[in-house]
């Protein structure tokens, strides 16, 4: 099974510095499309043979804002990495967004549900496919358990281990079914997206649902070292 890599390990390079050292490795990328590795130019990958997905922008963006500005905003940069996407043949990866308040949660479904139209929309348009990452132990984000799946009406699933980890819910989600993979560990307590055996995550299951699912998987872990000690953890299971 040939796993993927993140460039989050290579965030202190620049991107085809980080392209080049991980495509040496593996045949399958995740860029986290913002900061330093934000896709300003999508003739990058062309001397590229692998395969990419793009972790779609995260900080500041909320396609669940009450506020419809922000909110329109958001779907506008998604609907632009979807674009990027396009015309690299990738997948896209997406954060599922959040309320500020309880009291607030309704409404913020209701705008949930209106930007998953639009994306779905766009998505349909460009023939691409894009997924909804499930959130760690963070108060008031969407799809942070199994329970939360309905709200997202059936799109993908990337199941991120280290966030089901810290909530309590990684066999469940494992049994959900699920499209992509992001792999790293952590001691149930914080998100520290440690390599593989350094947290207490039994991947023995994660790895039996992969080869079951024949989902997509990539390795996202701090460091360069972190990635080669998970990959060397994961092939002994």
């Amino acid at each position: 099974m040939m796993l993927g890599i993140s460039t989050y390990c290579l965030l202190e390079q620049p991107l085809h510095e980080a392209l080049d050292r991980l495509s040496s490795i593996t045949s399958l990328i995740e860029v986290v499309d913002e900061g330093p590795h934000f896709v300003h130019d999508a003739s990058l990958f062309e001397s590229y043979s692998g395969d990419f997905v793009l972790h779609a922008p995260y900080h500041g963006m909320n396609i669940a804002c009450l506020f419809e500005p922000i909110r329109e905003a958001t779907v506008k940069v998604m609907t632009d990495c979807f674009s990027v996407a396009d015309k690299i043949g990738a997948d896209v990866v997406m954060h599922p967004g959040y309320y500020a308040w309880e009291q607030e949660r309704e409404q913020a479904d209701r705008q949930f549900k209106k930007s998953l139209k639009e994306l779905c929309d766009a998505a349909r348009e460009l023939s691409i496919t894009f997924w909804f990452e499930n959130m760690g132990d963070m108060h008031f984000f969407n799809l942070r358990t199994p329970e939360d799946l309905d709200l997202i009406e059936g799109c993908g699933l990337a199941l991120d281990t280290g966030h089901a980890h810290i909530n309590h819910c990684l066999p469940a989600f494992l049994q959900a079914g699920f499209s992509h993979m992001h792999i790293h560990d952590n001691n149930g307590r914080k998100d520290t997206h440690s390599p593989v055996g350094e947290g207490d995550i039994d991947f023995v299951p994660v790895m039996a649902a992969l080869r079951r699912t024949h989902a997509s998987a990539v390795i996202e872990v701090k460091s360069f070292d972190g990635v080669k000690k998970s990959i060397r953890a994961l092939e002994m299971m």
